[in-house]
């Protein structure tokens, strides 16, 4: 059955084992049921922050093996131009037993090797000789910028069932979707959805670009997601805002201006 129980802590009772288990395991009872349906991935927080000599990696929520990690502290990762591609992971060391704890470590790493099995990426760049790593976007292509630009395209955030595309992403496409002044009612209910949670939920992300282009559902990928939603935004750049006319029960028509 259902229950919350808290420990009574009162004058002349015997302090018991069980009573400080209880406060203990609550916390990560609490948590781990919350996100027990998401992925592996980012979960909250985590952000990075591009410096001059230096990637700034706030705090955070991790989830990796069904298991919840936090950083409760903002870590700096040094880096330096190589002209190659450098990727930004957390990477999970096996569990350590200790005297009074069992430690699930991991640490922040930046090396040219795509993420393992027991890694997690949070984004990456290709920073050329005497050039500036920037996280400034100019563009929802610009995301995608091959040098001197950190890319988050890839970032393995969290979502339920499956992971997702990075919040701060899809945000930025919502933005331009509605700044563009779109009338398709698929672009309005999904740009809605964008800016109104944390994570969007990749099923979602991917019956919309099938519906949206007229291609059906497709698993893609992170990149080829930001190639077909950049698609999407040059389509109401060009004009074609309004799309299909919905009616309740009947047939759809295609307006074409």
């Amino acid at each position: 059955m259902f229950s919350n129980i808290y420990p009574n802590f009162h004058k002349g009772r015997i302090l018991k084992r069980e009573m400080l288990e209880s406060l203990r395991d609550y916390p990560r009872q609490l948590a781990g049921l919350y996100f027990q349906s998401y992925s592996d991935g980012i979960v909250a927080g985590t952000d990075v922050r591009v410096e001059a000599e230096q990637l700034v990696v706030g705090c955070g929520i991790v989830k990796h093996g069904g298991r919840l990690y936090t950083l409760e502290e903002e870590q700096q990762v040094p880096y330096s131009a190589t002209g190659k591609e450098t990727v930004l992971k957390i990477r999970f060391h096996a569990a350590e037993e200790q005297s009074d704890y069992t430690v699930y470590g991991a640490e922040l790493v930046l090396d040219e090797e795509v993420a393992g099995a027991s890694e997690l990426e949070l984004g990456r760049f290709k920073l050329k000789e005497g050039a500036k790593l920037r996280s400034e976007y100019q563009s929802f292509a610009d995301f995608a910028t091959e040098f001197n630009t950190w890319n988050m395209i890839h970032a393995a955030y969290a979502g339920v069932g499956q992971r997702s595309v990075h919040p701060a992403l899809m945000r930025y496409f919502a933005s331009q979707l509605l700044s563009r002044g779109s009338t398709n009612p698929y672009d309005i209910a999904f740009a809605m959805q964008c800016m109104s949670q944390e994570a969007v939920d990749r099923e979602l992300i991917l019956h919309y670009i099938g519906i949206r282009l007229g291609m059906g559902y497709k698993p893609y990928d992170n990149g080829q997601i930001h190639k077909y939603l950049g698609r999407i935004l040059d389509d109401v750049q060009g004009g074609n805002r309004r799309g299909p006319e919905l009616r309740p029960g009947g047939p759809r028509r295609m307006i074409v201006e």
